[in-house]
């Protein structure tokens, strides 16, 4: 009698901590995972218990392509194929096309990395999106602010972490921000002033498997130029609900059925719910850590394996209600590279913080550091919204990060 083979999964990786440990995310004995990895995500994978791993010097789909048609060959092939990383969703749709891997095609996750796309998606489902224009080489400042108005956002089409983001006031600074990016990859949004939320979670069958809804302290753009950024739980109650309900609209209007999502979200001026923009992935900077900590759930994990088409590791009645949260993250500091020379530790000072990560004295921070390598990294509880929010406005104001210029070469004279 021959033995059905267990299924074969490859997987892309870029995650140096917890959430790359890929193999905790399956049951033993239930499949064989392969990894093409990034030397600094070595360390974190299950090397010895792997079918195969290969490390190399990047993720792009050039360099992927041939590896895995090889790994393919080599084995087998693969069920599935997993990059669980915003900046991988593309590739690994366009290596399962190649390898005629079943899932996410490169069309359905256009939709979660192209931001005109998205918001035509969602716009075209009756929702509120921000006005926006795409741009090419004959767009003018001119064209942009008749369209849009002032101020105006100019931003990468699919970036992430407000990289390359601008806001620009006038036309002055609108002609001078078009005039440095290359209009092919940007495009300009409407500024939309009001509250930005955020919404977190697993669809399953068309539904929420798990969700949560926060309040940012501070924006991702803020963050971006060099000040502190916060996000904390919203307390269960009818806001919450619209917040949920909207999102869940958008999500349908995206045709995400099952999947991890990571939505932003304006409440503007008027108190009307805005799309923002959405990832087809776990949210950054804390969020993953504090949605384990504090409501049992590894958001990672449970990506994982709706990519794969696998089940959800724990049934959606299994999460708490009511949770008060938070989490706030400190840039690196200016100007860079810096070195660290003293910073004061935070859960001693405000009894909400009940977990920090502090760069080490000596460290010398260079502006690579994402949302993980940077001045400071905090993780609240407390009793609700508004005490939480509170320490996390505290954690802001009395934390201290003491560091120097560090010299490079090229700043010699």
């Amino acid at each position: 009698m021959s033995s059905r083979r267990i299924p074969q999964y490859l997987v892309l990786n870029r995650f140096d901590d917890e959430f790359g440990e890929y193999h905790r995310f399956v049951e033993p004995g239930s499949c064989r995972l392969a990894y093409l990895t990034l030397a600094e995500g070595l360390g974190i994978l299950d090397v010895e218990g792997s079918m195969e791993t290969v490390v190399v010097p990047d993720l792009d789909v050039g360099t992927l392509l041939p590896l895995a048609k090889q790994l393919s060959h080599r084995w087998g092939g693969f069920d599935g194929v997993v990059g669980i990383s915003e900046y991988d969703l593309l590739t690994a749709a366009r290596l399962r096309g190649a390898l005629g891997v079943p899932g996410w095609t490169p069309e359905f996750v256009t939709g979660f990395r192209d931001k005109p796309r998205m918001k035509e998606l969602v716009g075209g489902a009756g929702l509120r999106v921000p006005r926006f224009r795409e741009l090419d080489a004959s767009t003018t400042a001119e064209d942009v602010s008749a369209a849009l108005g002032l101020p105006v956002i100019v931003k990468p089409r699919s970036g992430a972490a407000s990289h390359g983001v601008v806001r620009a006031d006038n036309g002055t600074e609108l002609a001078r921000a078009l005039a440095e990016v290359d209009p092919a990859e940007y495009e300009c949004e409407e500024y939309i002033d009001g509250q930005v939320l955020h919404v977190d979670g697993i669809r399953r069958e068309g539904l929420f498997h798990f969700v949560s809804a926060s309040e940012y302290v501070n924006t991702c753009l803020d963050f971006a130029l060099g000040r502190p950024l916060g996000s904390v739980l919203l307390d269960d109650g009818g806001f919450r609900d619209l917040v949920v309900g909207f999102a869940g609209h958008c999500l349908d209007a995206l045709g995400l059925v099952d999947g991890p999502f990571h939505l932003e979200l304006f409440r503007n001026t008027a108190g009307e719910l805005v799309f923002l923009e959405v990832g087809l992935r776990p949210g950054g900077a804390e969020v993953a850590f504090i949605h384990r900590d504090l409501f049992g759930i590894d958001l990672f994990s449970e990506a994982f394996r709706t990519c794969l088409g696998l089940p959800p590791l724990q049934p959606s009645g299994d999460f708490p209600g009511d949770v008060a949260g938070g989490w706030v993250s400190v840039p690196e500091p200016q100007p860079l590279p810096s070195r660290v020379l003293s910073r004061t530790p935070m859960c001693e000072l405000i009894a909400e913080v009940y977990a920090e990560v502090l760069p080490d004295v000596g460290t010398v921070l260079d502006g690579s550091g994402g949302y993980d390598h940077i001045g400071g990294r905090f993780r609240l509880r407390g009793r609700d919204h508004h005490s939480v929010r509170r320490a996390a406005l505290e954690v802001m104001a009395r934390y201290e990060l003491v560091s120097e210029p560090v010299e490079t070469a090229g700043s010699l004279t």
